[in-house]
This record gives C-alpha cells, structure tokens and sequence, in this order.
C-alpha cells in the first residue's frame, strides 16, 4: 500500500508541475470541417504525451473527409531538439476510431459501423514563443489492427494552434 501511494505521489506531483498545453487543429477546422482538441504534459525537456480528440462534423456522403466520426488518440512524443524556439519531434500513438465504412453485401454496398484501434507514427516540427503561444505541424499514418471492416490505414496529421502553461 505504501508503495502504491508513493507512486500516485510522485505522478501527482510530476503533472502538478510540469509544463502542459491545450491546442485546437486549425487545418481540420477550416478545410476537413472536423474539430480535433489536444492536450499536452511534458515529462522532461525531450518527452511528453498527451492525448487528442477528434470529432468529424462533414455528412458522411461528402467525398473529401476522414473515415472516422471519432477518434481518441493517446501519444508519446520524443523532442530531438530541446532548446530552440522550434523543435522537431516524433510521435507514436495509438488511435481508436469509429465511423461507417463501405461494404459488400450480398451484391449491394452499406454503410456500416465499425470501432477500432489503430497503432501508428508521426513526426513533426513545434514552435513556442517565449509568451506561451504553441503552433505544431505534424504529419503520420497508422494501421488500424483488429476490424475487418474498418478502413486499413488512418491518417494523422494537423497544424495546431494553442497555450503553454
């Protein structure tokens, strides 16, 4: 027990004071007509994770649009730069999906529901100013691993605008 509250301890107290950031992806606001939310809590200077949230908004009869409606996407990130105004990055992350794919049935194609879980990599470039405005851009693909009928790959990319805190 005491090691268990130690832990929860030491966690605690590392979120508690380390740096985070709250970020929107614009590029998916403005031409995918999704929204994508981001949180971000750095471990050190070279490591952080987070999570994202993405909540398509496009009919799904619209021919340019992602696959997924939803998409939850925890990430680890490893910093290769560390000390200058923009850092590049790489990412991996493990997103879990759900949308209406297209498939064969008895000669006719349905729409139908799928969930998935797609593991992935991304890498990409973060600027941060001294007065905590953060913008990244990023670009990566996963696969999703368990569905049949779920589409095979998913992308990850964006350009994200937010605060460091």
């Amino acid at each position: 027990m005491k090691k268990l509250l130690l832990i929860f301890g030491l966690l605690a107290s590392a979120i508690g004071y380390s740096q985070q950031e709250v970020k929107l992806d614009i590029a998916d606001a403005l031409v995918m007509r999704s929204l994508e939310f981001s949180y971000e809590n750095y471990i050190n200077t070279e490591n952080s994770f987070g999570v994202s949230a993405l909540f398509n908004l496009a009919k799904q009869d619209i021919d340019f649009r992602y696959n997924e409606n939803t998409m939850i996407t925890p990430f680890f990130r490893h910093y290769f730069t560390s000390e200058a105004q923009w850092n590049f990055f790489g990412e991996a992350f493990l997103g879990i999906n759900s949308g209406k794919a297209e498939v064969e049935v008895s000669g006719n194609t349905q729409l139908q529901k799928y969930t998935d879980g797609a593991l992935g990599v991304a890498i990409g470039t973060k600027y941060t100013s001294k007065g905590g405005l953060v913008i990244d851009v990023y670009a990566g693909l996963g696969r999703n691993l368990f569905g049949s009928e779920s589409p095979l790959l998913v992308p990850r990319a964006g350009v994200n605008v937010g605060w460091r805190f």
